[in-house]
């Protein structure tokens, strides 16, 4: 049995690695849009497409054709769409789901195969490594129970992918809320928490919240467009 794991960031490698050492089948990872082909699935076939960690839009003709999974950091149907960890924390939720999802046209929409719980504490590549093994046990549940997929039910709340103008803590008036924002950004490729001055641009990372301060590293350039 064939299965293939589609995650464009290095974090979800040793996800690929356990599973294909833990499983029968051959597994196959796919890092780019690029490998992403309805040719090369339809010659190996898979029983699963996994897409652990996905930027892109999946092709109508391999979600219909093939069995593709995406995962949700939310409690579908609350919380479909952009930036999940983000809005989550923002709206201080600071437990959640992982939700199994089959890939329909409608976005975050599908079936669910299985949900489990993941905490938000700490940094966003903390929480994205952790997120990584809930998944990997999530993955191997799949292959080795078959779940039948159930339909969403309840609320629709739809989340907003966020923009990088919504990083700066200007207006933010408690320390908590400028701690979360710095933390659930503090991932390798998402803009930093960030505050502007006349001349430069101060982005914050690494936050410790000990009773009334916040302890962070700080990075200071000259803001874009300005002259030295």
């Amino acid at each position: 049995m064939n299965y293939v794991i589609a995650a464009n960031h290095k974090r979800y490698t040793k996800l690929f690695l356990n599973l294909q050492s833990r499983l029968d089948g051959e597994f196959y990872f796919i890092s780019n849009k690029e490998e992403l082909t309805y040719s090369f699935l339809q010659e190996i076939n898979p029983k699963y497409v996994f897409f652990p960690h996905w930027s892109y839009i999946i092709p109508e003709e391999i979600f219909n054709d093939f069995e593709c999974i995406i995962f949700h950091m939310t409690d579908v149907p609350f919380g479909r769409g952009g930036s999940p960890l983000q809005n989550l924390i923002s709206r201080e939720i600071y437990d959640t789901k992982i939700s199994a999802i089959k890939c329909v046209e409608e976005l975050d929409a599908g079936p669910v195969f299985l949900k489990r719980p993941l905490n938000l504490y700490g940094s966003a590549e903390e929480i994205y490594l952790r997120a990584a093994d809930v998944i990997e046990e999530m993955i191997f549940d799949m292959i080795t129970t078959h779940p039948s997929p159930i339909n969403q039910s309840g609320e629709v709340v739809h989340f907003h992918r966020r923009n990088p103008s919504e990083s700066n803590i200007e207006e933010i008036d408690r320390l908590e809320k400028v701690y979360d924002l710095i933390r659930m950004l503090d991932a390798d490729g998402y803009p930093k928490a960030y505050v502007n001055t006349k001349h430069f641009t101060i982005e914050f990372e690494r936050a410790s919240y000990k009773g009334d301060l916040i302890h962070a590293d700080v990075k200071i350039r000259k803001r874009d467009g300005l002259d030295e």
